[in-house]
Parts: structure tokens; sequence; C-alpha cells
């Protein structure tokens, strides 16, 4: 008999030498040091101020590395978001990697028309309502803008939509200030109290910056906010190459990196401790034949991944996504490949399954077929277990040259640990004929449907409800 010997072996991929990601992290320094960052608020310099920063020509100001050093070294290693029963459902750490939808898109594909529109609070509804169905989506977003209510508190029923038709965690996104103060608000009274979210944040606020070098003050509002409450958060600086940034992948991902460093420092003088969600910042490509960007490129995934696992922080990722137009065989396939690297690379918090046309259309049906391909990419990332009863080697022998396995009890009882998916077709020809030639499209909308129809989240308790129902109504 051969000892019990177990190899359980997770992939893991590196696109980059470890002296490479040094490169970038020095070059990312050197920008801070040497160039600076222009902070848009006033409370953001007063803090560099009182670490003995000088602030130039208004509120340019230049870190220095030693800062940046103490506010990797001061950050926590992990972070924990729980869902609504402060269970800890999304710890941030190590190789765990999580998905989730995107939020904010101007546009939808109708699940039940298939029609391209302008989205809704309704469209938004029924996005949560699926995606807290769904096996494989970890946290919830917004989906889409609600075009049909005012755009100035519309941040606020976004939130009231995710609190209210999901328990899963939720990665919120607020327009201005005020909506990121209600938001919290609204967090504080379904997790129960202000105390009670920080120990067990049921959420994180995902913040864009709108230039690595040149921070609004909306974005440092927000950070300082939730930091000073230590509630996690990213901090995402975009740089477009070639238009906000060098068209070089090294040089924008080395700008991008020192804008979110720039708010790691700033965070943690705040409060020291309070858990950031990096990106190493966001790289997009611009395509040059049609001026339009670009998120299913090749060239943007898992760069930034890596300098994040370089500083052992807490990351936040972007996979499922495609620039097709509709839920195609396009779509389907770019969303494959970017599922599967951002998960070899380890990005902890993925968000954007289902994004369309390239950030600009979001899509239920997408997001039902990227439900299955992340399913498929966790049994492909759980590796091989290799003992003596998996090697069968006495199975072997007892069947023989001339039997067959089909009706032993060890067929019987590892079978099901094969993967079976619910929504690709594995069936002959015929049946699946039989069955109306169904397309992966018109299977995943099939499945969407159903889940409206015969899902609900577990309400809120009914005070609660009406608590968050009052700070949306206040702030109409």
């Amino acid at each position: 008999m051969q000892s019990n010997t177990t190899t359980y072996a997770t992939p893991r991929l590196h696109k980059l030498s470890d002296d490479q990601i040094e490169q970038l992290h020095c070059a990312s320094l050197e920008i801070l040091e040497r160039t600076g960052v222009r902070l848009y608020e006033p409370a953001a310099l007063e803090l560099l101020r009182r670490k003995g920063l000088q602030v130039e020509d208004g509120n340019r100001v230049r870190i220095p590395p030693g800062l940046v050093e103490w506010a990797l070294a001061a950050a926590p290693k992990r972070a924990v978001i729980c869902d609504r029963h402060r269970q800890r459902a999304m710890p941030l750490e190590r190789n765990h990697v999580f998905f989730g939808p995107g939020s904010d898109c101007p546009n939808v594909i109708d699940v039940r028309t298939g029609q391209r529109r302008r989205g809704t609070l309704q469209d938004i509804v029924d996005a949560v309502t699926v995606c807290d169905a769904l096996p494989n989506v970890d946290f919830i977003m917004s989906f889409c803008i609600a075009s049909d209510l005012p755009q100035e508190t519309a941040d606020r029923y976004q939130m009231r939509a995710m609190l209210t038709n999901s328990t899963k965690p939720i990665l919120f996104v607020t327009t201005e200030f005020g909506g990121c103060v209600d938001a919290v608000r609204m967090a504080q009274a379904v997790a129960g109290g202000a105390d009670a979210l920080r120990r067990n944040p049921i959420c994180a606020c995902y913040i864009n910056v709108s230039h690595p070098l040149r921070h609004n003050q909306e974005a440092l509002a927000k950070l300082l906010f939730l930091a000073e409450r230590g509630l996690p958060t990213t901090y995402t600086p975009v740089v477009l190459r070639g238009v906000s940034g060098p068209v070089t992948v090294a040089g924008a991902i080395a700008m991008a990196n020192a804008g979110e460093l720039a708010g790691l420092v700033l965070a943690q003088i705040q409060r020291e401790g309070t858990p950031i969600i990096l990106t190493g910042g966001v790289s997009n490509l611009l395509d040059m034949r049609t001026t339009v960007g670009v998120y299913a490129d090749p060239t943007n995934r898992v760069t930034l991944v890596e300098l994040a696992h370089r500083y052992n922080l807490p990351i936040f990722g972007l996979a499922g996504c495609s620039d097709s137009k509709v839920p195609d065989g396009q779509a389907a396939a770019e969303a494959a490949f970017t599922i599967i690297l951002e998960t070899l690379a380890g990005s902890q918090m993925t968000h954007d399954i289902g994004y369309l046309e390239s950030g600009m259309c979001n899509s239920i049906e997408q997001i039902v077929i990227c439900d299955e391909l992340i399913a498929y990419t966790k049994q492909f990332m759980r590796g091989l277990e290799i003992n003596s009863e998996t090697l069968a080697l006495d199975l072997i022998d007892e069947v023989g040259p001339d039997g067959d396995y089909m009706s032993t009890r060890h067929t019987l009882k590892h079978f099901k640990e094969d993967w079976y998916p619910r929504l690709f077709d594995r069936r002959n020809y015929d049946e699946w004929a039989a069955d109306g030639s169904k397309t992966l499209r018109e299977r995943a909308r099939e499945k969407a449907l159903s889940i409206l129809e015969s899902h609900r989240a577990e309400p809120l308790p009914a005070d609660v409800q009406r608590q968050i129902d009052q700070i949306a109504e206040q702030a109409t």
C-alpha cells in the first residue's frame, strides 16, 4: 500500500519578476517625491502640513518615500467584509478571490426584451435580486445609474436597493460626498450602529479618483470621512494610457500606483490602521483607432494585482467584463479570459462581471453567464488531491484489464466531486434540439427570469427598513 500523502496545489500566475515589481514601486516613489500631487481638499493638505510637508503652488505636495513606507507598514494586511448577518463572508487576504458586478453604467440590456436602453431603479432591484441568488456572485454593486431619479440623490436609492434586496456584502459608489455619508448611515442602521459597523463592516466604498496626480475634492473628502471611522474603502485613480498618462504600460502603472499610494498615506495619517483595498491604480487602454476606452484588453490584466501583492495589502480587481455590445461569443470569451487571469493572479475583490460595451452598458444575462464561468474557474483552482483513495490502485487491480468502473462503490462515492454545469449544455444534439436549440444567452435569460419570479432576499427588520427609507427620502 502507498503512503497517504496529499498534494493540494492552487496555481498562481506571475507575469512580472520580483525585480520588475520593485522597479515599478521605486518609480511610484520617485513620482510622489519628484513630481508630487495636487490635492483639492484643504483637510488633506492640512494633514500633510502636520507631517512637516510643504504645500507649493496652492495645493501641490511632494510626498517623501519614508512617509509612503510608513503608511504601507501601518495599513492592515487584510480586510474582512461581512454579509447582512455579520458573518465574515469576504476575508480579503492571501489568494482568496471574490466576485461581484459593477456599478453606474448609463445603459442596460433589458433582461425581458433584450433591448438596450437607459438604466432605471427597477433594473438595479432586478440585478441585485439575481446576484443575491447566484451562488458564485459574492458581493453586490449597484449595476447601473437610475436615470428615472434625480441624479443628486439617486445614489441613496441605489444603496437602499442593495441593502433591501440582498444579504450579501456591498461595495457602494456615491456621486458626491453627502451620498457617502448617507450610505454609511444606512449601513449603520442595518449593522446595529457605528461601532458594530466598524467591527463587522457589511460594506465598503469604491472611490473613483479623477487623476493620479490631481485628486478631486469629493474623492478626498470621502477617503478622510471613511478613514476617520475605520471603514474599508478602495481609492482608485485611473490612467487612460496615452491620454491622462503615458501610453507605455510601465509608465502608466507607475503613475497610477503613485496616486493610490498618496491616498494610502492620507488615510493612515487620518487614522492609522484604517483598511484600504489596493488596486495599484487602474491602467486602461485607449484604442487609438476608435478613441474608445477598452476594458478587456490583455495588457490591462494582472500587473496591478501583482503590485498590490508586493505590498501584502487587500486587493481590488476587475474581470468578467467585455467590450462587446451584447452577450455574444466575444462577451463570453473576454469574460472568461479576464476571470481566469485575475483569479490566477489572486485578485481578491474582483468587480465588473457583466459589464459590456467598454463599461457603458450592463447586462443581467451576462452576469448569469459570468456566474457559470466563475464556477468553472473555481473548480480548476481547487488543484488536485493525490492520496491512496484518489489513486485507487487497489480498485484498478481489482477491476483489472477487462472490467469497468461504472458500478463500483468508488465511482458512486466520488463522481459528484466533478463539476456539473448549470448553464452550459452537455446534452447530445438531439436532446438539445428537442429543447428548442437554445443559445447560451437564451438559457441565461431564462435563468435570470426564473430567479426574478421566485427569489426574494430575506427582508430587513421593519424598523431598520424604515430608517433607511427615511434617510433616502430626507435626501430627496
